[in-house]
């Protein structure tokens, strides 16, 4: 019967377009970009974190229109799931969803961990688990309210966000030209960029194997997707946010990269706490440190909100659909899915805990997960459009009739699953990241085959989803 809801227990379309817009944009400028870029230039040098950042900015377009053609076509809450349990088999929608729902929700608790610490910039004396506990409060508020309460909190944390990377970027840009000091150092110009430094002395490959960590700052930008079931006028909305936001999230971190690869040498970099924070000091600008910390903070909380967000509906969507209990699939009287929302800061709650008392081993686990749930994510999302147009056409569609199509197709969509397949490829060659790639696949299968075993039979909603071609609204 497909999600076969009733408008008592539907989700309101309330969000507008600058929510849309700041919630997708917001979600990939955090930590990936304030805490590990540095990193990233650090291992691959100036010239190969350029191009990892370039790459992953092509497979991150190949995924936004992809998912901008099925969001359109199908606006639905939980959307690349569905999308895959429609398009590709009900096994591969719940295996999707329940993995990314482990690695949102754990990324959740990670989140709060990290905010309690950087607390402690203010407040030494403070434990840090008294500040977890506050901001667990104030997002699980902030998400029970009412959908419209979320998007403006992530609206007004994205705007925090845009605004320090536009300043960090004409600072950067002043200092690498002489127009400001930076502390005792020269003015770098570009030097640092010559071509004898742009590679590490591994060389190139190590480009491929950094790229996990490129789309880990890229993350969020799905959420468009989970989003598009409560935003107001899909059709119009999504391919706007989808082409602004494109253009934005690349220059945004081309430009970071550039300016931190020019004033600093590669191998400082990987010293550095943040290399933003480093710019500000030297840069002379007052209070650089609270400030910075203030920033990395606000994006820590905006991925922790938008965390709890996609694990929600996701959970709700996944209850409606026979692949998830059925409890979770209830809504308040605001019409938010609280059940579904106290049970992801349940599970978050256990990844916090298990920081702490298993981090060999459970946490291990959860961060396998979390690390590539992204990435198994993209490739479900380019295999459903794919599996989309071909069953459309068939069915006797045609594809001027689509109000968002992917161009190029079918290329576009088969070569993101080639990279995104290629990236997961080089994991297995680097002994740092083979562990959790191994952790990630195996609990992957264990969902496939717990489907096929436990639930296939006895789920006639995700049969009718994966039988019916007609719109799910």
């Amino acid at each position: 019967m497909g999600i076969g809801l009733g408008n008592d227990n539907q989700l309101q379309r309330t969000m507008k377009r600058r929510h849309l817009f700041m919630l997708s944009l917001g979600g990939v400028i955090g930590t990936g970009l304030f805490l590990n870029a540095g990193y990233t230039i650090n291992q691959a040098g100036a010239g190969g974190a350029l191009i990892g950042y370039l790459v992953g900015g092509v497979i991150l377009y190949m995924v936004m229109v992809c998912l901008g053609e099925l969001a359109v076509h199908m606006p639905v809450t939980g959307s690349f799931q569905k999308y895959a349990a429609k398009y590709i088999g009900p096994s591969a929608g719940f295996s999707l969803g329940w993995m990314y729902f482990v690695g949102s929700a754990a990324t959740a608790g990670v989140e709060f961990t990290a905010a309690g610490i950087l607390m402690k910039h203010w407040f030494p004396h403070i434990p840090t688990w008294i500040w977890c506990g506050v901001f667990i409060v104030l997002l699980f508020s902030l998400n029970a309210l009412t959908t419209r309460g979320f998007a403006e909190a992530e609206y007004w944390f994205s705007g925090i966000k845009i605004v320090a990377v536009i300043l960090f970027i004409l600072i950067g840009i002043a200092g690498i030209f002489g127009f400001v000091s930076l502390s005792d150092r020269p003015t770098p110009f570009f030097e640092n960029l010559a071509p004898s430094g742009l590679f590490p002395a591994g060389g190139i490959t190590i480009i491929f194997v950094t790229m996990m960590n490129v789309i880990f700052s890229y993350q969020g930008s799905e959420l468009i997707g989970i989003a598009a079931g409560e935003s107001e006028k899909p059709e119009e909305n999504i391919p706007k946010a989808i082409r602004n936001v494109l253009f934005r999230i690349i220059v945004f971190y081309i430009a970071s990269i550039i300016i931190l690869s020019a004033i600093f040498p590669s191998s400082e970099l990987g010293l550095m706490e943040s290399p933003f924070v480093t710019l500000m000091k030297i840069a002379g600008v007052p209070y650089a440190a609270g400030i910075m910390n203030f920033i990395i903070l606000t994006a820590i909380l905006s991925v922790g909100n938008s965390c709890l967000y996609a694990s929600t509906r996701l959970l709700w969507a996944m209850a409606h659909d026979g692949m998830a209990p059925k409890v979770f699939g209830r809504l308040s009287k605001r019409k938010v899915p609280l059940n579904a929302l106290l049970f992801t800061i349940m599970f978050s709650l256990l990844s916090l805990c298990t920081s702490f008392m298993a981090a060999d081993t459970v946490f291990v686990l959860l961060m396998s997960i979390a690390g590539i749930s992204v990435t198994i994510s993209w490739m479900g999302i380019a295999l459903s459009q794919y599996m989309f147009r071909r069953k459309f056409i068939k069915a006797g569609g045609k594809t001027e009739d689509l109000q968002y199509k992917v161009p190029f197709y079918p290329f576009v969509p088969l070569f993101c699953l080639g990279f995104c397949l290629m990236v997961l490829v080089f994991l297995a060659f680097d002994p740092t990241q083979r562990v959790g790639l191994f952790y990630g696949i195996g609990f992957l299968v264990a969902c496939i085959l717990f489907y096929k075993v436990k639930l296939a039979k006895r789920n006639p909603a995700a049969m009718t989803m994966e039988n019916s071609d007609e719109k799910m609204m």
